[in-house]
C-alpha cells in the first residue's frame, strides 16, 4: 500500500465536514487548499456562496471554476499562493485541507500570511502523514522535527493525534488564535490516515 492513494475514507471526510457545518453559528466562508475534482464541495459545500479553492492541475482548476462560479479559483500551488496572500479578499472562517500527504506547509502558510482573520475559525483536515510515522520515518519530515525531539521517532505513530493538536495549536497562535475544541480519529488502510476537526477563537 506504500505510495498508493487511499480513496476509502471519502464518506468519513464528508461526514466530518457536515458535523462542522451544523456546529457553525455564522455563514461559512471556505478556503479549500486542494480542490481536486470537487467531490467534497459537491457533498458538503454546494450551498456555500463564498469561498476560495486551489488546484495545481490546469484541467481540474478549469472544472472547479465551472463547478463553483461564485468562488475564487486559483490554479497554483496552495502553499506558495497562500504565502503570497491569495484569498485575502475574504475573511475565511473554514480552512479545509485534503492533501494526499502532509497538511503542515499549507497550514503554516495560511496562519503566517497577511490576511483578515475571522473571530471564530474552523480547521478540518485529512492528513496522510501518519504513514511516515508508522514506518519509522517521522525523523525525515521537516514539519515533525520538533515533535520527534519531544515524543521520539517511534512514539509519534501512537501519539499522532496529540502531535496534530499540538502543531495546530502552535501554528494558529501565530495569528492570535486560541484552541477551543479538537477531535480526530485514525482511518483508512492500516489506520494510516488521520482526520481531525478544530475550532479556534481570537
Amino acid at each position: 500500500m506504500a505510495g498508493k492513494k487511499d480513496n476509502s475514507t471519502f464518506d468519513q471526510k464528508a461526514a466530518l465536514r457536515r458535523v462542522m457545518l451544523r456546529q457553525m453559528s455564522e455563514p461559512p466562508v471556505i478556503l479549500e487548499t486542494h480542490g481536486g475534482l470537487g467531490r467534497l464541495w459537491a457533498a458538503c459545500y454546494a450551498g456555500v456562496r463564498d469561498g476560495v479553492v486551489f488546484e495545481k492541475d490546469e484541467g481540474k482548476a478549469a472544472y472547479l471554476a465551472r463547478q463553483r462560479p461564485t468562488w475564487a479559483v486559483y490554479e497554483d500551488d496552495c502553499v506558495a499562493a497562500l504565502g503570497n496572500g491569495a484569498g485575502a479578499h475574504l475573511t475565511v472562517n473554514v480552512l479545509d485541507l485534503d492533501p494526499w500527504g502532509e497538511p503542515w506547509p499549507a497550514i503554516g502558510a495560511f496562519f503566517e500570511s497577511e490576511r483578515p482573520r475571522a473571530r471564530r475559525l474552523w480547521v478540518v483536515v485529512n492528513d496522510g502523514l501518519r504513514q511516515k510515522a508508522r514506518t519509522g520515518s517521522a525523523w525525515s519530515v521537516r514539519s515533525l522535527e520538533g515533535m520527534v525531539e519531544r515524543f521520539g521517532n517511534y512514539a509519534i505513530n501512537e501519539r499522532y493525534l496529540d502531535v496534530c493538536r499540538e502543531l495546530l495549536t502552535q501554528k494558529a497562535a501565530q495569528a492570535g488564535y486560541n484552541l477551543d475544541r479538537f477531535a480526530g480519529y485514525y482511518c483508512g488502510h492500516a489506520k494510516a490516515m488521520t482526520h481531525y476537526l478544530a475550532s479556534f477563537s481570537r
